[in-house]
């Protein structure tokens, strides 16, 4: 009876780790910010919110020497895209001018700047629970 609850105690053990979800940490890094007024905004997006609600996570980051700088931990492996905007006047939202235009620098990750808003496709990446490093240029 005991080898018996021994076996159902170890069988239930490997499924709990088995559904344990696999995370990590990435690290992000825009590299060239100009002026040192305001911070930069850190959104972390799966496609089901990407440009339409709140990142999954996000980081407010200071700037220091050009430079700001987003940890994200405990993320789940996945697909995810990272949006960032220089917050020059730290009000929590992007500006714009009268024809429409950012008057705020942004950008995000993936390959290459696009004219016009980010994309989900030209953004997205896959995180596979470990560690990722992204630079992200304005």
């Amino acid at each position: 009876m005991k080898t018996i609850a021994v076996l159902v105690a170890m069988l239930i053990g490997a499924l709990m780790q088995a559904q344990t979800e696999n995370t990590g940490t990435i690290n992000a890094t825009v590299s060239n910010v100009i002026g040192t007024e305001g911070n930069v905004k850190f959104g972390l997006y799966s496609e089901d919110t990407f440009m339409k609600t709140a990142p999954e996570y996000s980081v407010k980051a200071e700037i220091k020497d050009g430079k700001a700088i987003a940890n994200f931990e405990n993320v789940p492996e996945g697909t995810y895209a990272l949006l960032v905007m220089h917050d020059k006047n730290d009000n929590g939202k992007m500006d714009f001018d009268a024809n429409g235009m950012p008057v705020e620098n942004y950008g995000s990750s993936g390959t290459g700047m696009s004219y016009g808003p980010p994309s989900w496709d030209h953004s997205k990446f896959e995180f596979n629970g470990e560690q990722k490093e992204l630079e992200i240029r304005f």
